[in-house]
């Protein structure tokens, strides 16, 4: 396991700025990708905004560790990993329902969104490129938005592909693929959080 003390200290004030941002421009994209969502009957894109809230959630974890302890910051990437763990398997049984029940995805409605959900997250993801190699609660932020950015372009090519062959299951797919994503990205946020060693007092 790994001790964290050891690395230099981090520019708080600059972090702070940056998940500001971040946390702004995901809060105000899973209230638009919800709405698109709902509106164009897409599981791949309620799965994109339900992300994007995750997102803003752990920015907003990471806003309250940056001046905190090591310990509070592992604990604070345990509890990020346990969320997208729980969206994961949320979007999950959305697919599964619309599996069962049915439902029309609107393709043009997909491919608009997640094409402005994917300029928000390229954005947000250059911002914290910094942050790749930081501190475990900032790491988590890092691949929480890696994430964003696949799962955009996954979206958008499934409403193209909705778009032209009006193949409903495409988008089930897709949200489905998400899902698996997301739970594969949440172990690997908490297996770096468990592996970090709290530093001795």
């Amino acid at each position: 396991m790994s001790c964290e003390c050891s690395k230099a200290k981090a520019d708080t004030a600059g972090e702070r700025k940056i998940l500001r941002i971040a946390l702004l421009l995901n809060g105000l994209m899973f209230v638009v990708g919800s709405v698109a969502g709902w509106w164009g009957e897409s599981s791949g894109l309620i799965a994109d905004a339900l992300d994007m809230l995750a997102d803003a959630s752990a920015y907003a974890i990471a806003l309250l560790a940056t001046t905190r302890t090591q310990v509070f910051k592992r604990r604070a990437a345990l509890l990020s990993g346990s969320l997208l763990l729980f969206l994961g398997l949320g979007i999950a049984v959305d697919v599964a329902r619309k599996g069962v029940y049915g439902s029309e995805p609107i393709g043009e409605i997909m491919m608009a969104f997640s094409f402005l959900s994917l300029i928000v997250n390229v954005s947000v993801l250059r911002m914290l490129k910094p942050f790749r190699e930081g501190e475990v609660h900032l790491r988590a932020t890092w691949i929480f938005t890696k994430v964003d950015v696949i799962a955009n372009l996954v979206v958008f090519t499934s409403g193209a592909i909705v778009w032209t062959t009006n193949q409903r299951m495409v988008d089930l797919v897709v949200g489905g693929l998400i899902a698996l994503y997301v739970i594969r990205e949440s172990i690997q946020i908490l297996s770096q959080a468990i592996a970090v060693k709290p530093c001795a007092p």
